[in-house]
């Protein structure tokens, strides 16, 4: 059993796309969802969510898993 006071590092995969007027952060790792009106503010309120994730979930956190490969693929259309 992990002693509470101990921490360790641990990165997560987001991904933030400009929806409308503002930017929408994705963890798919945890489901957890943030936005905000700036770039800068997306990536400090998806940080926030999922450090409020980890407090509540900590114990059930997923393992870690690979992460994906991102890339492009063209299809046609009419």
């Amino acid at each position: 059993m992990k002693n509470k006071s101990e921490r360790y590092m641990r990165s997560f995969l987001v991904s933030i796309q400009k929806e409308d007027k503002f930017f929408v952060a994705r963890c798919p790792e945890l489901c957890v969802t943030s936005q905000g009106k700036t770039l800068e503010e997306a990536q400090t309120n998806i940080k926030e969510a999922i450090e409020l994730y980890i407090e509540s979930f900590g114990e059930d956190l997923p393992r870690e898993i690979s992460k994906p490969f991102w890339t492009t693929v063209e299809v046609a259309h009419a």
